[in-house]
């Protein structure tokens, strides 16, 4: 979001805490950010009365009138005794202020209509002046883990939309009505995809024939496009001494997040959270000399995270995520080349999908926040080379990139592909990420043509990332109206009565043996009911085999996506499909 917009829903959330404790003067503020659609404030309300979705207009029409007097805002910078006697009963605040001391940053108080709170800034100098009352809305009440702790007091979220005009916030509105109609938890029960289960547990979820299917399509499809380039299928077990982790980088990071494996070994192990350290150590099997590279191995398989129970959406966060994993060891020379296969690879599998258009995506070129180096590996001079890499790869490929400083890999830098859906939410998807300090801190080598020892580089690519997440995206940008290659049943041959059934039947295996995926409907349902069903399930297209199609050896083609319907042979037809799916 830019600057302006950001500092307009800040000072939003500073204003919903002030007609928060006018209404609840019990309630103990916590944190108040912008997001990408507004703005929330996290409040303790466990003194008293807390506000519900009900209560949203009245706490709306408050801050509108606060508004009023909300003219210009002012700060001081305070110590941290000053601070604490303002927030004293407050040990959210005080929390905070403890900290802000600790790191040796100023402790700054922003004041405005009457107001004051502990915060950094980034406001509006004048909210009455640049605030626009149509433009902001309060949208919902939740809860919230305090720091998104599960081990933490749980408090209320309030979040409220805001945008620079109503004309945007009516949009966005728009947008979210037509998420929920769209929403894939909804479309995955209706088309049969995947379930859960309380046996099984939160965030693991169980993908049906239809599912599993559909999830074997996208893996194929992206090992179709890739093996020309060169990539080979390895195998890693699913779990792991904690050794591996915590060589590479990844243990003092994420192992409060990990599932924890208790054996009869004194060993420490966990379910793998990602795959990359595991294919260090294929690599480093056996001696590797500069004419083997680049190696470039790729992996379907599922890591496993422990997400808080809260974050749990659907498919779209789940604790057992498969990933389409591929990892290219190479010399520096070879990394220019091997990126540009990367993004061939992705352009022409979100082609498939319609997605790699002009002005439907866009690329950050994700890069390290210089002020912040404890947050990553390796010195500064390996990270500016390898983010100047990334970005030439990225000029020279013509590719629609921005410099985005703080979004990198604690490991490297990386080119993210951000993707619109159909109605206009954007996703990040596929990923190219450069590394020099993986293969450094596991002591990977190849010899030189000069015999010597050198380091390789390693890539970490995904072309769909999650494959449940990516899932979810799919049925929500589609609808469930996937295009042909990707529905798990492709067209339904219906015929009209018992007499048509045989010809019915020789269409329909024609079209299997052609490849394709077909529900031949010879049910007692009558032919109203057999085309509703065929519609219900989004299938492409459905044939019908009536006396016309018996007599003339053809079949009537009904399509889903242009509502038209087409006589003809079944070799023409099988043509059209053929054409259609390798698209």
């Amino acid at each position: 979001m830019n600057e302006s917009l950001e500092h307009k829903r800040h000072t939003l959330a500073h204003l919903l805490a002030a007609a928060v404790l006018e209404k609840y003067p019990h309630a103990k503020l916590t944190l108040g950010p912008a997001i990408d659609n507004g703005f929330y404030y996290d409040i303790d309300f466990s003194g008293g009365e807390a506000p519900g979705d009900a209560d949203l207009k009245d706490l709306q029409k408050s801050m509108k009138k606060l508004l009023n007097k909300w003219t210009e805002f002012s700060h001081e910078e305070v110590s941290a005794t000053v601070a604490r006697e303002r927030f004293a009963g407050n040990q959210f605040k005080l929390e905070l202020i403890a900290e802000i001391e600790a790191k040796g940053e100023p402790i700054t108080l922003y004041s405005c209509g009457g107001f004051t709170d502990l915060c950094r800034g980034g406001h509006c100098e004048h909210p009455k002046d640049e605030l626009d009352t149509d433009a902001f809305k309060l949208d919902k009440v939740a809860g919230a883990y305090w720091r998104g702790d599960e081990k933490n007091p749980m408090l209320t979220r309030i979040y409220g939309l805001a945008f620079e005009t109503r004309e945007e916030l009516e949009a966005y509105e728009k947008q979210v009505e037509e998420a929920k109609a769209r929403d894939h938890r909804k479309l995955g029960k209706e088309l049969d995809l995947f379930t859960f289960s309380e046996l099984v547990g939160p965030g693991l979820p169980l993908f049906t024939p239809n599912g599993t299917l559909m999830r074997d399509l996208i893996v194929e499809k992206i090992m179709k496009i890739q093996a020309k380039y060169g990539y080979v299928k390895v195998t890693i077990p699913h779990i792991t001494k904690s050794d591996l982790y915590k060589t590479s980088g990844h243990w003092e990071k994420f192992k409060d997040e990990l599932f924890h494996v208790k054996g009869q070994s004194d060993a420490e192990f966990v379910m793998k959270p990602m795959n990359c350290p595991h294919h260090t150590q294929i690599y480093d099997a056996r001696p590797r000399s500069y004419k083997e590279l680049p190696l470039r191995f790729a992996e379907t398989t599922m890591v496993y995270r422990d997400e808080q129970a809260g974050e749990l959406i659907g498919l779209g966060r789940v604790r057992s995520i498969t990933q389409d994993d591929g990892h290219v060891f190479c010399t520096v020379d070879q990394i220019d080349q091997e990126v540009e296969n990367i993004v061939n690879v992705i352009k022409q599998f979100y082609t498939s999908l319609g997605m790699f258009e002009e002005g439907k995506f866009w690329v950050s070129l994700s890069v390290s926040d210089p002020n912040e180096p404890e947050e990553y590996l390796g010195g500064r001079e390996v990270w500016e080379k390898a983010e100047s890499m990334l970005e030439n790869v990225a000029q020279r490929l013509n590719l629609p990139y921005k410099r985005i400083e703080g979004e990198a890999a604690f490991y490297g830098p990386k080119l993210d592909f951000m993707f619109k859906d159909a109605i206009g939410r954007e996703r990040q998807l596929a990923t190219a990420q450069l590394d020099f300090n993986m293969p450094a801190r596991f002591g990977l080598e190849y010899t030189d043509n000069e015999g010597k020892k050198q380091t390789p580089v390693m890539i970490h690519r995904a072309i769909a990332g999650s494959l449940e997440r990516f899932m979810a995206i799919m049925i929500e940008h589609f609808a469930g109206n996937f295009p042909l290659w990707l529905s798990p049943t492709q067209l339904a041959v219906i015929p009209v009565a018992d007499a048509h059934a045989p010809y019915a039947t020789e269409m329909a295996e024609a079209l299997r043996e052609a490849g394709f995926r077909v529900n031949l409907d010879t049910s007692n349902d009558g032919m109203g009911k057999k085309i509703r069903n065929a519609k219900q399930m989004r299938l492409p297209y459905f044939i019908v085999i009536g006396d016309k199609e018996v007599e003339s050896q053809t079949v009537t083609l009904e399509s889903r996506d242009t509502a038209t319907s087409e006589l003809m042979n079944v070799d023409t037809l099988i043509a059209k499909l053929i054409s259609e799916v390798n698209v």
